[in-house]
């Protein structure tokens, strides 16, 4: 069973559909309690993920395992690794309207750590997902952009997930002699990246994006209220946590 599958088997809706698959067939064998319990564990499992109080803290404390630094502050490194991707299309915040002038983006964070002096090339991987356009040439496109030149991006191009992502970046900084790197992923996604990274021959210092799952105080509706939008969101959560655990049981194999 592939991961991808296992992550959707997670999302809480599917979870859902489920119980209720397995509580109906429990229901014909005549096993009427037990169906009932299955249901009502679907159906609780739903409301949990759709409560914004749960986003915060599964998903806050995962942004906060890692500390996130001035740009300058990071010390030198061989080059910045730059995972494609994106969290909630990059807004700035989970439970605020899309902002694009508020948008902290991976390679602007890139940027701001070779502007700041922390290394002269940065390698981008990730490769198609969709269509025939890898993250790393979108990504490439925006740090020029933003004035970083050609000859400093490298682009890793074969990776499909966040596994390939480390295998890969290991394999191209090898060929370039380069060892100590500032990884950069979003704060939720940094603890996985960095389970992944674990045990390669490379010197890893995180640099997370600014942490995205804040509860506005200026926000009317309540934290304990369920919302559909946290509800759908959710799912990149329990991705998060369901890698560490797939990452952690591979590494006891």
């Amino acid at each position: 069973m592939s991961t991808t599958v296992v992550y959707s088997l997670l999302f809480a809706p599917n979870v859902l559909i489920l119980m209720a698959i397995i509580s109906a067939g429990l229901w014909l064998l005549r096993w009427r309690r037990t169906a009932v319990c299955f249901l009502i564990g679907g159906m609780l499992w739903v409301l949990l993920w759709s409560l914004p109080i749960t986003t915060v803290m599964a998903g806050g404390y995962l942004e906060k395992r890692y500390e996130r630094l001035e740009p300058d502050a990071y010390s030198q490194a061989d080059a910045i690794v730059v995972l494609g991707g994106h969290i909630q299309g990059n807004r700035h915040n989970w439970f605020e309207e899309y902002d694009r002038n508020k948008v902290v983006s991976r390679e602007s964070m890139a940027a701001l750590l070779y502007q700041a002096g922390r290394s002269d090339l940065i390698l981008l991987s990730g490769g198609a997902l969709e269509g025939p356009i890898s993250d790393t040439a979108n990504m490439a496109r925006s740090l020029q952009s933003m004035g970083i030149p050609p000859e400093a991006i490298v682009q890793e191009t074969r990776s499909q997930n966040t596994l390939e992502n480390a295998r890969l970046t290991d394999e191209t900084l090898r060929s370039l002699e380069r060892q100590r790197i500032l990884l950069v992923t979003s704060a939720l996604h940094m603890p996985r990246a960095m389970s992944a990274f674990a045990g390669r021959p490379m010197e890893i210092t995180a640099a997370p994006l600014p942490p995205q799952i804040i509860w506005p105080a200026d926000r009317n509706k309540s934290i304990f209220a369920p919302d559909l939008h946290t509800l759908l969101a959710s799912q990149t959560i329990i991705k998060e946590y369901a890698g560490l655990i797939l990452y952690w049981i591979r590494a006891l194999i």
